[in-house]
């Protein structure tokens, strides 16, 4: 089968989706692990998905209908036995930002804008899916993930501090005054999303907290994760969120500032169409970009750490094809935008799940809660809620791996500070758009100036050994040149200028150039015409030029260009052993 599907890839053939992939293998014994495992799972995403649809501006309900319908959807045509589907903290923030220019938090017309959201996220992910897309993932680099999704994490902890301290969060004219003066002082900086604006209003608002509810979410907050740490087979937010429940009823805390959910809507989720004009979609468009963006890059990255984890293999475009269906069911049944999750995905696999049934088992008890049990979460502690879903954030906020990068590589350290400020400084839309371009500029950066350098006969006659280009100490009449990346636009002058100063600044006459071409996989037309200077370059000097180690389709793309004609078949050589020793026949005759 796997043949077969590589086979149709080869040949632009669409190969559609088979669902039920995640599902197959199980057997007998394994239910009652599954079923336990489905179970926690369900306790997980009840206090989750109620905290990301809170952090969207959404009304919880939203978040519990994405924990039914799509849920369902996603496990049954994901490739990923893993990788559970939901929302997740920074989609939370990215549709937050999306919805930002739409309707404020609590307009009824702001759950329709997302419920359209969520559509124009299912076409983007079929569109990905269609055109095989996957392949997108290695565009954005780890530094840039690392610096976007801190970001993310920092801006949504804040969110839910706001919240633990139990204050309503409004910037007074006084910061509106500053917002002002900012402005005039640093430009644009702080003007579009207004995060540190929105931090300085925290620190105002502490002498105001209602210590009740600092103490429920702060305590909340430690609960879940010294569960987590001593007892990880138990279900922490669950058993914190019931614990603080009942310290609010029975202390009767509502009374003293500690808000509480409110009522949910009970019943199971229906069809719905999104009432948004037409022209509102497109408006909408940048925003589900990003959403895609980042859940097609977060998403594959984990469900393929799984898969080298477990040995499994993972078609990257179905899963895409999950997300998209998945988005589709969540825009049609009253549920607000799903992505994966990487807390509930490794609580799955510490739970010791190996397939998607217990996301069907979770998604069939949250249906049972939502007909029966809506009156029980009602009384929800707001804080509790923001400090279960804190903890979950703070996974988001990768101190240790800005550590490393700062130890280990400063230019991606950069990188990722960049990402992490223009998320807080521009907001997550525009960060996205400097994510791709911060990563796009390091990959230009790296292909522009590849590793090259000089192989020189070893001692014994029976190898070459790699030598600096910039150091020419050999007095032989040949020079093997080994040029490591796809010679294209970018690196093409350095390529023309380098070999120019090597055959100038040889000790003795060059009278031969090897090109080993065993990392030139490809060149574009700009590659192509730096490769024909040279050949007159050499020319000129009278200097004979052969090729060496070169792949099929290196020689496929010279032949096009005409430079196989031009170079000369019968110098493309299969080592540079064989390229001397035409080189040595030839100056003997």
């Amino acid at each position: 089968m796997a043949e077969e599907l590589d086979h149709q890839r080869s040949n632009g053939k669409v190969i559609w989706p088979r669902p039920l992939t995640s599902l197959r293998g199980i057997k007998i014994a394994d239910l009652p692990s599954e079923i336990s495992a489905g179970l926690t799972l369900a306790a997980l995403v009840i206090p989750l998905n109620i905290g990301y649809a809170q952090i969207a501006g959404l009304p919880a309900v939203m978040g519990l209908y994405a924990g039914i319908v799509p849920l369902i959807v996603f496990a049954l045509f994901t490739a990923s036995r893993s990788v559970v589907g939901g929302p997740g903290p920074a989609t939370a923030a990215l549709v937050a930002a999306a919805l930002a220019g739409f309707a404020a938090p609590g307009d009824p017309i702001r759950v329709q804008f997302a419920l359209a959201l969520a559509l124009m996220c299912s076409v983007l992910f079929m569109l990905a899916w269609f055109f095989r897309l996957s392949f997108l993932q290695n565009f954005l680099s780890q530094a840039v993930m690392i610096g976007f999704v801190s970001g993310l994490g920092i801006q949504v902890f804040t969110n839910q501090a706001r919240k633990i301290l139990g204050v309503r969060f409004d910037i007074s004219e006084q910061h509106e005054a500053l917002a002002e003066q900012v402005q005039e002082t640093l430009g644009m900086a702080l003007e579009t999303e207004g995060y540190f604006l929105n931090v300085w209003a925290l620190f105002e608002q502490i002498p105001n907290a209602n210590l009740y509810a600092v103490a429920i979410g702060l305590g909340s907050l430690v609960m879940v994760r010294l569960m987590k740490r001593y007892v990880p087979k138990v279900p922490g937010a669950l058993v914190t969120l019931v614990v603080m429940t009942i310290i609010v009823v029975v202390l009767d805390l509502e009374q003293k500032g500690v808000r509480v959910l409110g009522a949910v809507p009970s019943g199971l989720p229906a069809f719905t169409l999104p009432a948004v004009p037409l022209t509102d979609y497109i408006r909408l468009l940048p925003g589900a970009f990003a959403i895609v963006a980042i859940t097609l890059c977060e998403g594959l990255l984990l469900a393929r750490g799984y898969a080298r984890k477990y040995g499994d293999k993972v078609d990257g475009d179905q899963i895409l094809f999950a997300y998209g269906v998945a988005n589709a069911s969540a825009g049609l049944s009253g549920s607000m935008v799903t992505g994966n999750s990487v807390s509930r995905s490794a609580a799955m696999d510490s739970a010791g799940a190996r397939s998607q049934l217990p996301s069907l088992v979770a998604a069939v008890a949250v249906a049972v809660i939502m007909a029966f049990f809506t009156g029980l979460l009602a009384v929800l502690p707001k804080a509790a809620l923001a400090g279960i879903v804190a903890n979950a954030v703070l996974s988001l906020i990768k101190v240790g791996d800005l550590r490393a990068l700062w130890r280990m590589r400063r230019t991606e350290f950069w990188i990722a500070a960049v990402c992490l400020l223009s998320v807080l400084t521009l907001g997550p839309l525009r960060a996205v758009v400097i994510a791709f371009l911060m990563s796009i500029i390091d990959l230009v950066r790296r292909t522009s100036s590849p590793y090259t350098t000089l192989l020189l006969e070893a001692h014994d006659g029976g190898h070459f050994i790699p030598g600096d280009p910039q150091q020419l100490g050999s007095a032989s009449k040949f020079i093997i040149y080994r040029f490591s990346a796809p010679l294209f636009f970018a690196n093409a002058n350095p390529f023309l200028d380098e070999i120019e100063g090597l055959v100038r600044r040889a000790p003795s006459e060059v009278k031969y150039f090897v090109l080993d071409a065993q990392g030139l996989n490809d060149m574009d037309t700009t590659g192509a015409e730096a490769l024909r200077q040279i050949l007159g370059m050499l020319k000129e000097r009278d200097v004979s030029f052969a090729v060496s180690r070169a792949n099929q389709q290196l020689i496929e793309s010279m032949n096009a260009y005409g430079l196989v004609e031009e170079i000369g078949s019968d110098r493309l050589f299969s080592t540079n052993r064989k390229a001397v020793k035409a080189f040595l026949q030839n100056r003997d005759d």
